[in-house]
């Protein structure tokens, strides 16, 4: 069996696969180098053979780089001060239990990672803010879906972002999914001009990663199989 150190069989697809599943990481720190289109086109062909239901692809990706990132950036930031998040999803109503106990173990982790004490709010939400900064990254990607398919049409857009992150880990490129960005979706629905009924799933910032940034040093654990499957054989 590969590590996530060792080099996997070429010849043995599910080496190849696990390898890419154990080094894929949210990249929280980027270089300011864009990558060249057609790398970008390698991703978004390799993310289009995701699976969706009954084939519908609801998925409508936008791609921002260079000046346009920024343009993004600087819409949502000053938006945020503005009033209340309104996400065209509707987020969790409260986590609990593992579900609790996993997302403070990421917001830890990111806090140490960079120096934030515990209960030291202001900095907590100066990192917070970092998203909308995109951690840096000179690439942006909005994924959409089309309204009336409603939930079914997310589902289909989150198997569509987690093929776009292996499909970037494949080709040396980091990323990260923000749902936080779904949270401005009339901000960025206004910056470009969407259709009303295009609703905002995540984006994900992308690019190179700086592999010195503290950010970066980190990774989440997984449940075990016994936590996540119920085997049923009769």
């Amino acid at each position: 069996m590969s590590t996530a150190t060792s080099t996997p069989d070429p010849q043995d697809p599910a080496q190849v696969l696990e390898q890419l599943l154990k080094t894929r990481h949210s990249c929280r720190g980027f270089l300011p180098q864009t990558l060249e289109r057609p790398i970008i086109e390698r991703m978004l062909s390799l993310a289009q053979r995701t699976a969706s239901w009954c084939n519908a692809q609801p998925w409508q990706v936008l791609i921002t780089s260079g000046a346009a990132t920024e343009a993004l950036a600087q819409a949502l930031l000053k938006q945020l001060g503005t009033g209340q998040p309104a996400p065209d999803f509707a987020f969790p109503s409260e986590y609990t239990g593992a579900y609790q106990q996993r997302r403070r173990e990421c917001g830890f982790q990111l806090y140490e990672s960079v120096g934030i004490a515990r209960g030291d709010r202001e900095a907590s939400a100066r990192q917070a803010r970092e998203n909308f900064r995109f951690f840096g990254a000179p690439h942006v990607a909005i994924i959409t879906s089309a309204a009336p398919l409603g939930i079914y049409g997310a589902v289909d857009c989150g198997a569509y972002v987690s093929n776009f992150m292996l499909a970037a880990q494949s080709l040396g490129v980091g990323c990260i999914a923000q749902a936080s960005l779904a949270t401005q979706a009339p901000a960025i629905r206004e910056h470009f001009g969407l259709a009303p009924d295009r609703l905002v799933v995540c984006g994900i910032s992308f690019g190179y990663e700086d592999p010195s940034h503290p950010a970066n040093q980190f990774r989440t654990s997984r449940a075990t199989l016994e936590e996540a499957v119920t085997w049923v054989d009769a």
